[in-house]
């Protein structure tokens, strides 16, 4: 981890239902919160929803998750909707990595745009997504409901 790079033993790796098995170690804040293993193979198991996790000797130590919108009257977007790395490999290259192939994996299915978003005082994970040359749009009011 010399230098900021990440580890050259860092694989990052597109998962499905398959994989479940690879959640059973997960490094600290990966997450929001526990991986609960019926939602994951519900999230896995979905043709729309895509994940690709950064593994450290067995361990996901990273990841991003991204879902596929589909509509009736404008292209396929690709909406990354959570990307985590472990503090301890923070800063490394490994969250750019994650969303450098989420990206690619979006393009592949026919997403023509992707967007993300974060809180306004999440400084670090702005300034990764400012980095990756987004297209500047006009600001957007965020409403979250419980149901």
């Amino acid at each position: 981890m010399a230098d900021g790079q990440p580890p050259d033993r860092i694989e990052i790796r597109v998962v499905g239902p398959a994989d479940r098995a690879l959640f059973k170690r997960v490094a600290p804040d990966v997450f929001d919160g526990p991986v609960v293993p019926e939602r994951l193979a519900g999230y896995l198991g979905s043709a729309d929803h895509l994940m690709v996790v950064a593994l450290l000797d067995g361990e996901v130590v990273g990841q991003a998750a991204a879902v596929i919108h589909r509509h009736p009257d404008m292209p396929d977007e690709l909406y990354v909707d959570n990307l985590g790395v472990t503090p301890a490999l923070q800063r490394q290259g490994i969250g750019r990595r994650l969303m450098d192939r989420v990206f690619a994996l979006g393009r592949a299915r026919g997403c023509e745009e992707a967007w993300v978003a974060t809180e306004t005082d999440n400084g670090p994970a702005r300034a990764l997504y400012a980095r990756l040359g987004p297209v500047e749009d006009e600001p957007v009011a965020f409403y979250l409901y419980e149901l």
